[in-house]
């Protein structure tokens, strides 16, 4: 089959990916094997191949917004010929404190899709059966894959901020992630404040029907209640927190942060104030954000590129360039 092979020992900036003939996934027990249809690409993908995540595997095939047709492998919730999505958790130990606990996105021995197992820039695609979900016939696969992770974040760190129906909440960039969860805030009665440098970007949450838009040093009109982080940056933390009420949550939605720069407790942090990272996602996001989209006719705009261009994608996502999310299509 054809792949896009990230080699950290080759790779070089801009060229980060090699378009390869290698071998098809085999069969093995407990996976089903994906005829890949589409794959979303990910700012986590542009942390692996630039190496702010350190490579697990000297070879890999990234790629884990995956929607694919299940070819071999079935089960009764994923039947032959049937769409499937697969997202960044690939499995995990299920036996761990935290698997035990209904914490699995804190597993102590997770997989994780296109990083420590290959996936889905390339024509197929073996995952593990438990860890793939059963997807609409009639959605557009293009505008699915980009669900299977920023939507499922950008959900997970709804909840990990506390977020309650009517509430003021402030979005700190604005890419795949927040662009979905803007919808689901707005289903809330929530106001959405953006944040955001990207003039693009700011366009877009103009255009969607954020309450308020501002570049990167403006201030929101009004204390928020919660804020999500989306940017890979310690000074945008910062500057979330400084916008909250007291008693208020910032949620962190980073796989990768930069230095956190020092800051007052008192003024920013007192007054039970509070910072939560978010962690991977449940199995749970996963099922409740596809039947939310589905509910609320939830798409996502997408700018399509051939394998043959997975790096020009990248590059998109490195310069925010791309209308919508860039999204690989087979």
């Amino acid at each position: 089959m054809r792949a896009a092979v990230f080699d950290s020992r080759s790779a070089r900036p801009g060229h980060w990916l090699s378009i390869e003939d290698v071998l098809q996934p085999e069969s093995q027990p407990g996976h089903i094997l994906l005829k890949v249809i589409a794959c979303g690409v990910c700012r986590t993908d542009l942390h692996i191949v630039e190496g702010d995540l350190p490579p697990i595997h000297p070879r890999i095939i990234p790629g884990h917004q995956i929607v694919g047709e299940v070819v071999d492998g079935a089960t009764a919730e994923l039947p032959l010929g049937s769409k499937a999505g697969v997202s960044w958790i690939g499995g995990v130990d299920g036996d761990c404190w935290y698997c035990r606990h209904a914490m699995e996105n804190l597993c102590d021995h997770p997989l994780f899709t296109g990083y420590s197992v290959n996936g889905g820039y390339a024509e197929y695609a073996s995952v593990r059966a438990d860890f793939a979900f059963p997807l609409p016939a009639k959605m557009n696969a293009a505008q699915i894959a980009p669900l299977l992770c920023a939507g499922i974040i950008g959900f997970r760190s709804l909840r990990v901020a506390g977020v309650e129906h009517g509430e003021r909440v402030g979005l700190y960039g604005f890419g795949s992630s927040a662009s979905l969860a803007i919808r689901i805030l707005q289903s809330w009665g929530c106001e959405v404040y953006v944040v955001t440098r990207g003039e693009l970007h700011r366009k877009a949450a103009g255009a969607l029907g954020a309450t308020w838009v501002g570049d990167e040093n403006a201030r929101p009109p009004v204390q928020l209640d919660r804020a999500v982080t989306f940017a890979p940056s310690g000074k945008v933390v910062v500057a979330a927190l400084s916008h909250l009420r007291k008693g208020g949550v910032v949620a962190i939605n980073a796989i990768h942060l930069d230095q956190m720069p020092a800051f007052d407790y008192d003024k920013l942090l007192w007054g039970e104030r509070q910072l939560r990272s978010v962690t991977n996602m449940t199995r749970q996001d996963a099922r409740d954000l596809l039947t939310l989209a589905r509910d609320l006719n939830i798409t996502q705009t997408v700018t399509e590129f051939p394998l043959a261009e997975a790096n020009q994608a990248l590059e998109a996502v490195k310069h925010e360039t791309a209308e919508g999310s860039p999204v690989i299509v087979i």
